[in-house]
């Protein structure tokens, strides 16, 4: 049995897969709310009491960097130890990477209904891939082509320094500057950065907010939903929240393409997280793909780079049971090579 996991800062995704069920078959699987924990550890006693099976390896994606076997969640006060884990399960190994290495690591394994295409592109065999994947954050990551498979590897790109590309975006930057020492792409392209891209709006008197939405912001406890909502409203759409779901498509779009620029993403660039699925109507249009685009001498090489949605709420999970598993296949053959 391989264990793999989908850990966030909302919720975590524990799964059970046989050796040979494949990564999108999951003999059993629960979803916990992580902030009611105060560890990893605990969640998995939980599940194991729940599902005392004979465990053979463990994978999990977490949402932070993984340096040397230890991760800290981005957004819970949590340390994540391959060791705290190999004792709680009594196995090794336990596999422990990045969430957008989890993710980037199911892009092989997708299929036609897991995606929308939003630029066809001409995809180079073996070329680069790059994951984008704006959520509660913004991750980063990218595979590239050993000659016979892919290798999945994390970044923290979205931490880099934004950089606008209209005076209305300078003027935002500026504007965040005031209030935060460091303005990365996360503060303006993820579900932290929509509520920013909000108040400066809203501050500089650039869109009129909805009296409706405003008591709604009153209410939430998070105020992305909502404004995303109201931008995606038919009727009576908020004006300025329909502005800032622009502002962010925009924004997107730009580093999407600065990306596949950076590790010259020729095989593809796959557009992840929680936020692209549900804003899918405002992707479809212009705006993104104009803004991939927008890259000068470099606006051909970019056209012929295919660009997909993922639709699969599962992917970090996916990927990480789909890597688990093909080491689980590998073992034994390293084991006997010995």
């Amino acid at each position: 049995m391989l264990l793999a996991g989908d850990i966030g800062g909302t919720k975590t995704i524990l799964a059970l897969y046989a050796r040979d069920s494949g990564p999108r078959q999951p003999l059993f699987e629960r979803i916990y709310a992580s902030g009611q924990y105060t560890s990893l550890t605990r969640i998995v006693q939980e599940f194991l009491a729940e599902q005392p099976e004979s465990i053979e390896a463990a994978c999990f994606g977490v949402a932070g960097p993984v340096i040397q076997g230890q991760a800290e969640i981005t957004n819970l006060p949590w340390v994540i130890t391959t060791q705290n884990l190999q004792e709680t399960l009594g196995v090794e190994p336990v596999l422990l990477m990045n969430d957008l290495q989890a993710i980037a690591n199911a892009v092989p394994a997708l299929v036609s209904q897991d995606l929308f295409t939003l630029n066809a592109g001409r995809p180079v065999l073996g070329g680069a891939m790059a994951v984008i994947a704006p959520g509660t954050g913004l991750g980063e990551a990218y595979l590239t082509w050993d000659g016979s498979r892919y290798h999945a590897y994390a970044s923290e790109g979205g931490h880099t320094d934004f950089g606008p590309n209209n005076t209305i975006e300078l003027e935002m930057l500026r504007w965040l500057q005031q209030r935060m020492d460091h303005v990365s792409y996360e503060w303006v392209c993820s579900g932290k950065g929509i509520p920013n891209i909000y108040a400066f709006l809203k501050d500089s008197g650039l869109a009129e907010e909805s009296p409706a939405v405003a008591a709604q912001l009153v209410a939430a406890s998070d105020p992305t939903p909502v404004i995303v909502n109201a931008a995606l409203r038919e009727e009576g759409r908020c004006q300025l929240s329909a502005a800032t779901l622009e502002i962010f498509v925009s924004i997107l779009g730009a580093e999407a393409g600065n990306l596949a620029l950076k590790v010259l993403a020729t095989a593809g660039v796959y557009v992840g997280g929680g936020i692209p699925p549900r804003i899918l109507p405002a992707l479809r249009e212009q705006r993104f793909m104009q803004s991939f685009l927008r890259k000068g001498r470099f606006s051909d090489v970019l056209y012929r780079v295919p660009v997909h949605v993922i639709l699969n709420p599962r992917a970090a999970l996916l990927g990480a049971a789909h890597y688990g598993l093909e080491w689980m296949m590998a073992a034994p053959e390293a084991a006997a090579a010995e």
